[in-house]
């Protein structure tokens, strides 16, 4: 039986004053997944979110989490939800653990030592537990912001550019703790500007400009049907043009004529352009194959997005 969505977006518009900040939404977030949403600045990432946080009121619409309006039943879906914002928002004046507390308060749950623990050290700050937060880099903020979202164990995480000014490593360990939260159900909405975080998390991505949803779908479907396989063969020696039936399968000459470049779709064999090269008496030194990342996808989408819109 198929379950209902955790968060369920109808038609969702929010205006300030001659903006339209997002254009009539919809869209629906499944139980235990992680769902990446990728667009430029301003194309309406976290309006979108504060509008399902409780944080934005929308000029028109409905959001609802596990079936309660976001609006009308505001005190039961903020429980429900965690939010790591862009911005940091702590009280300087406390220590790391103290701050985890009040934020634990603040949703009416104490704090147990073994949750504290288990929080302070998936993000790397047992060492920082009495530390204050005006003592702490901005990676360590970082983490301390995360921290607050998940006090009060949310069923529904949203992280807003959550790994923003982190180091290689911690981003890494990040992302392993993101997914131990999906494993024991947690369902993850991710916005990130570092696209290889999204190809590297996420079960399914939605793509916004300008207020408009421009496409959800699952991230290998479409990395399957957007991708690209290049092939670069480098010849043994140089020549001056590029045999005909090699021209009809879209190659290209490249370093001068020392190698020659085709890309066809991700489904296509290379295997007959390889038969073509030896066919020509062509000698090969060396083969290399490039496939398409999310993030060249994500480049070309937007691309067109900008091309269509009106002036």
């Amino acid at each position: 039986m198929t379950q209902p969505p955790v968060v369920q977006i109808d038609a969702l518009s929010k205006r300030y004053g001659d903006l339209l900040a997002l254009d009539s939404v919809s869209l629906e977030i499944r139980a235990g997944e992680i769902f990446a949403l990728l667009g430029p600045n301003g194309a309406g990432k976290t309006t979108l979110i504060g509008c399902i946080s409780g944080l934005v009121i929308p000029t028109s619409g409905r959001a609802t989490v596990m079936g309660w309006d976001t609006q009308r039943e505001y005190r039961k879906t903020r429980q429900l939800v965690g939010l790591v914002p862009q911005e940091i928002n702590f009280d300087p004046f406390f220590n790391v653990e103290e701050t985890l507390r009040i934020q634990a308060g603040y949703f009416g749950v104490r704090l147990e030592e073994s949750r504290l623990e288990e929080i302070l050290k998936a993000l790397d700050l047992e060492q920082k537990r009495r530390a204050g937060a005006r003592e702490l880099s901005g990676g360590m903020k970082r983490r301390l912001l995360i921290g607050k979202a998940l006090v009060h164990a949310p069923r529904v995480l949203f992280l807003d550019e959550p790994t923003a000014g982190v180091d290689v490593r911690l981003r890494r360990d990040l992302w392993s703790y993101v997914r131990r939260l999906r494993e024991r159900g947690t369902t993850i909405v991710l916005t990130t500007h570092y696209l290889e975080e999204a190809q590297e998390l996420a079960d399914r991505v939605g793509l916004i400009d300008r207020g408009k949803l421009l496409l959800v779908e699952e991230k290998s479907a479409l990395m399957e049907r957007l991708g690209r396989r290049t092939l670069r063969i480098r010849l043994s020696e140089r020549i001056d043009r590029l045999p005909g039936s090699l021209a009809e399968r879209g190659a290209v000459l490249r370093e001068g004529g020392r190698s020659l470049e085709v890309t066809q779709a991700k489904g296509e064999e290379l295997g007959p352009v390889l038969e073509l090269v030896l066919q020509e008496g062509l000698g090969v030194r060396d083969l290399e194959t490039r496939t398409t990342d999310l993030e060249e996808i994500y480049v070309g989408l937007i691309g067109a997005s900008a091309r269509e819109a009106p002036p």
